[in-house]
C-alpha cells in the first residue's frame, strides 16, 4: 500500500516516517474496526490501555499542525478505554484519507504494510 504525502504537509521529509510509523503503532494496537462513512469521512473504534484517549489525542493534534487539512474527532465511549476516532478531510484529500483507512484496516488484520509504502 502507497500512502503519498501530499504537498499541502508541512512535516519535515525526515519526520515522515517516524510519524507514519507513530500511527501504525497506534492502529495495531488500538484499532478495532476501521468504517469508511463517505469518501471525506473514516470512523476507527479503538480500544486499548489506560492513556489511549490521551495518546490518541496528541497524535492527532500533532498531525493536524502539518496536515491542516485533517478533522480529527476523539469521542470517548462508555466502556472502558474505549474510544471512537473520527477522521475527516475534504474532497480533495480522499486519497489521502483512504491510505489512511487503509493502513488503520491492515493493521487490525495483522498485515504489512511497510511494503511497498513511500511517506
Amino acid at each position: 500500500m502507497t500512502f503519498d504525502v501530499p504537498d499541502a504537509c508541512t512535516l519535515p521529509t525526515a519526520a515522515r516516517p517516524l510519524r507514519l510509523a507513530e500511527f501504525d503503532a497506534l492502529f495495531t494496537t488500538a484499532v478495532r474496526d476501521v468504517e469508511t462513512v463517505s469518501p471525506t469521512h473514516a470512523r476507527m473504534r479503538m480500544a486499548g490501555p489506560a492513556g489511549l484517549e490521551a495518546a490518541v489525542r496528541d497524535l492527532a493534534a500533532r498531525e493536524t499542525e502539518c496536515c491542516s487539512f485533517f478533522t480529527f474527532t476523539v469521542t470517548p465511549q462508555p466502556e472502558g478505554d474505549a474510544l471512537v476516532l473520527d477522521v475527516e478531510v475534504p474532497a480533495a484529500y480522499t486519497g489521502v484519507l483512504a491510505a489512511l483507512a487503509g493502513r488503520a484496516k491492515a493493521a487490525r488484520r495483522g498485515g504489512d504494510m511497510a511494503d511497498g509504502d513511500s511517506a
